[in-house]
């Protein structure tokens, strides 16, 4: 490591008040945890809420949806940090496969279910589409087929797909809907720019919990407004109070709870191209937090170890009743602001989460906490991601067209491709727009294959293409890291040229990674001979 590099690591090492593999007292872990878990919320609970809207679920059935989605994270997260990776990520509901799960919802509803509602049969081709799936995944990651792809991953290809996690949610709704009460999504910001860069040096607490601080006082002054009735119900701010009580105390959560899943061919495909959008965003996650955590860029062992454990994980939500696991951004940005990359911390607040996720009236509560709240923390927490992409630019050599080009162009169409695909409600609506059913006709009777049998396998391929190709265009990650990962290996350039000769001598050794055998199993098979 030359000396530039080590200022640079130890710069990046310094703003850590607790390292990944550090322990904070119990009381204060329970806090921090807390505190990682409260900044994805807003996603963990918008997935099963788009879910549930788009399936017409009840509204009972829909909070022990959502506590399922709480409970699958809290043995995800706890299952990825002791088994898998071993960094502190948190595990939530990924927006990846959302598209996919929307398709599936669609086309079964559509349908018509006899003998049994319509959710509940669009819940179980949705949960069969993803054991399925997710057993692929669990493959790759454990036979070593994504760990073998770090060899063609460089600083340029690394820089932009981490950019890209943050630079996505830039138009989510929570921040730019026409509606927005921009003095609460600014109440929100400032607190949390207040806690974290200006009192951070005045106390503690500051430094280690803006996140909690700022979001607890800007929704008691909303609720408080709510109760006094300034704001009415119609305003982005509302907090609906009487919501919370509008359930079950305690919330039956068991695998299968809705019946056995069904298994169908065709969302099985669509929904592995969700699952494929999910390793790309999951392998720029594992590249961040070890960067803003000060470690070394993660060994393909790790990643295989990170990637099988997601897919046993995503086997498991679909056992429960959810819509997929997969690392979340969102607490890797609270590791930024807090400097807390704890995994004991990030342990402690899943073991919190997966015992609230039983209790109903927590559900409730966290889904009262308004959108423009959560805005200000997805622009406090996203734009940090954003810098923390940006940083692995050190690396390479910014003087050379080659790396500029590859680097403008990823984050160009990885910001437009996903913005052309939002025109469209879902895969069955791109279905329309690029004429599948024509072309597919055309092509049935080009082959002669009409009447013999083989015109429906021709159709489900085509029609997997298709989906597969909007749901990977409408993952900004996806596109522009598989965009830089193209152009970088074909464009010729040097090691040092591209960051490879510099961050060899950062990465950590595939010796490093200790995966729960070689500490438990092997050591005791060591001791015993």
């Amino acid at each position: 490591m030359t000396g530039d590099e080590a200022v640079a690591d130890e710069s990046i090492g310094d703003t850590i008040e607790y390292g990944i593999d550090e322990q904070p007292p119990l009381g204060e872990s329970v806090v921090l945890g807390i505190q990682h878990y409260l900044t994805m919320v807003g996603a963990n609970i918008a997935v099963p809420l788009i879910l549930a809207g788009a399936m017409e679920m009840p509204p009972g059935v829909t909070a022990r949806f959502i506590g399922t989605f709480f409970v699958v994270s809290g043995i995800a997260t706890l299952a990825q940090t002791t088994f898998g990776n071993r960094y502190p990520i948190v595990q939530g509901a990924p927006f990846s496969m959302l598209a996919p799960a929307l398709a599936i919802v669609g086309v079964v509803t559509a349908g018509g279910v006899s003998g049994q509602p319509s959710w509940e049969a669009a819940l179980l081709q949705l949960q069969g589409a993803i054991i399925v799936a997710a057993i692929v995944e669990v493959a790759m990651g454990y036979f070593g087929l994504v760990g073998k792809l770090r060899r063609f991953l460089s600083p340029v290809v690394i820089a932009p797909t981490i950019a890209l996690i943050g630079l996505a949610l830039f138009n989510a709704p929570q921040i730019t809907t026409a509606n927005q009460s921009w003095w609460l999504l600014g109440l929100t910001l400032g607190l949390i720019l207040l806690f974290s860069q200006y009192l951070d040096v005045r106390h503690k607490a500051f430094r280690l919990y803006p996140v909690i601080l700022a979001l607890v006082l800007a929704w008691v002054v909303a609720a408080a407004l709510s109760i006094a009735g300034v704001i009415g119900t119609s305003h982005p701010g509302f907090v609906d109070l009487g919501q919370v009580t509008d359930t079950r105390f305690l919330l039956p959560i068991y695998p299968f709870q809705w019946g056995t899943p069904q298994v169908t061919t065709a969302f099985v495909v669509g929904m592995f191209a969700g699952v494929l959008a999910s390793i790309v965003e999951s392998i720029g996650d594992y590249y961040a937090v070890a960067n803003i955590a000060g470690s070394g860029a993660p060994s393909g062992k790790r990643i295989n170890h990170g990637i099988g454990m997601e897919g046993l994980m995503n086997v498991f939500s679909g056992m429960m009743g959810t819509a997929g696991s997969t690392s979340y951004s969102e607490n890797i940005g609270a590791i930024g602001l807090t400097g807390v990359a704890s995994r004991y911390v990030v342990q402690i607040g899943a073991v919190v989460m997966l015992f609230v996720g039983f209790v109903g009236y927590f559900g409730q509560l966290i889904a009262t906490i308004p959108d423009p709240i959560v805005g200000g923390l997805f622009i406090a927490m996203f734009g940090q991601i954003v810098a923390v992409g940006i940083s692995n630019l050190r690396h390479v050599d910014l003087e050379s067209s080659r790396n500029t080009f590859i680097i403008g162009f990823a984050l160009f169409v990885g910001l437009a491709i996903p913005a052309y695909m939002g025109n469209f409600e879902s895969t069955i609506a791109f279905r329309e727009t690029v004429g599948l059913e024509s072309a597919t006709e055309s092509l049935v009777t080009a082959l002669g294959a009409s009447g013999t049998g083989t015109a429906a396998p021709i159709e489900a391929a085509a029609q997997a293409v298709v989906d597969t190709v909007y749901i990977i265009g409408s993952t900004g990650m996806a596109v522009g890291g598989l965009a830089a990962l193209f152009l970088d290996n074909t464009i010729p350039g040097t090691r040092e040229e591209r960051g490879l000769a510099q961050w060899d001598r950062i990465t950590e050794d595939e010796s490093e990674f200790e995966s729960f055998w070689d500490r438990w199993v092997g050591a005791e098979s060591t001791r015993e001979n």
